[in-house]
């Protein structure tokens, strides 16, 4: 029930949201009194192992459900896509900032998103945005490494995301770069060949045009760092 309230601080989630979030069709008598039981358990939670009893405050019950009150600059979640989003236009911004930026959004992450938080539809469409947001984050962040002369350290970092998303595009264009920009052009077209045999095997596709126009610039020995 916190991670549902942290994900809209300071925002009323009503009570059946929160019900069908912890519950689902799993609990059908009396409801809303389980619910009350359990918002009572948490307040005591925050203030036990605060050791403020204040805390329990942060709780809020509303007209219709319960508001989690904290500075959503408090919650890692709130605080990381703020960020990332502040960065849409980021190339504005100095390429050194950029990395120092995402590198502070990217600490805050500590494991898989919502780990412990079950399998309600608000977490898990949260999770899922989230998780698309840090490796924007983690394309970002490639981008800027490549534009302040990091081709070379950045290789391994790219590799592994490659391999963790092998199907995810932007990844395996970044590696073609860092490898080219690194002095090996013939790994960096085998990045391309590799890639457009998965997606041809696994998905039925070609490699989209950006990925083809980065292959072809390596090939020509013209390719832009990002």
């Amino acid at each position: 029930m916190m991670a549902t309230l942290a994900l809209s601080p300071r925002m009323s989630v009503s009570s059946s949201e929160l019900i069908d979030e912890l519950w689902g069709e799993r609990l059908t008598r009396n409801a809303a009194n389980s619910l009350q039981s359990h918002v009572a358990r948490l307040r005591r939670i925050l203030a036990e192992r605060s050791g403020k009893p204040q805390l329990r405050n942060l709780i809020e019950t509303t007209h219709s459900g319960y508001v989690l009150r904290v500075d959503p600059d408090l919650v890692d979640a709130q605080r990381f896509s703020r960020i990332v989003a502040g960065l849409e236009g980021y190339r504005r911004e100095p390429p050194q900032r950029i990395v120092e930026l995402l590198t502070e959004g990217l600490a805050l992450w500590r494991g898989p998103a919502l780990l412990d938080a079950g399998h309600g539809m608000i977490c898990r469409t949260a999770y899922v945005r989230l998780e698309e947001t840090r490796l924007v984050a983690l394309e970002l962040l490639i981008d800027a490494k490549l534009e302040v002369g990091q081709s070379q350290i950045v290789v391994p970092e790219i590799e592994q995301l490659c391999l963790q998303h092998p199907l995810r595009e932007r990844f395996c264009e970044q590696l073609m770069t860092a490898l080219y920009l690194s002095g090996r052009q013939a790994d960096a077209l085998d990045v391309f060949h590799r890639t457009r045999h998965r997606l041809t095997n696994d998905l039925g596709l070609e490699p989209s045009p950006r990925l083809k126009r980065k292959f072809q610039q390596i090939l020509n020995n013209a390719p832009t760092r990002t």
